[in-house]
């Protein structure tokens, strides 16, 4: 894998990374909220007015753009594991920014991503 195509490939997984924080911050500005059918005009309009959930939706859509150019360059068995690490960067994030639980059974899930995203880098 050449540089580009790793730069290519970890920017897809950082930005779907930071998509899925801002979408959870964008839920936690909103709160908690109930599925009814009288809620769907009032909780749509929040969660289309939440600045960090257009965020997130804006990371998504630029990931996309990063994720078609690394699939033209590198095998998608060697790129699509390479996702897997968006797992780690998210459980670090969300143990600083939101306060989430890292606990022993998490970690060693993590450190297994990240053995297996190796092997895979290095096949």
């Amino acid at each position: 894998m050449t540089l580009l195509s790793f730069a290519l490939v970890l920017t897809g997984v950082l930005l779907n990374a930071a998509a899925q924080l801002l979408l959870k911050a964008g839920t936690n500005a909103i709160g908690h909220f109930e599925y009814s059918a009288a809620n769907v005009v009032p909780i749509g309009l929040k969660v289309a007015q939440q600045p960090h959930i257009l965020g997130g939706l804006a990371c998504y859509a630029i990931s996309v753009v990063a994720w078609i150019l690394a699939l033209s360059r590198v095998e998608v068995s060697i790129a699509y594991p390479m996702l897997s690490l968006g797992y780690v960067v998210n459980a670090a994030a969300a143990y600083f920014l939101f306060g989430e639980d890292v606990n022993a059974m998490r970690m060693a899930g993590i450190f297994v991503i990240i053995v297996g995203v190796v092997l895979v880098a290095k096949s």
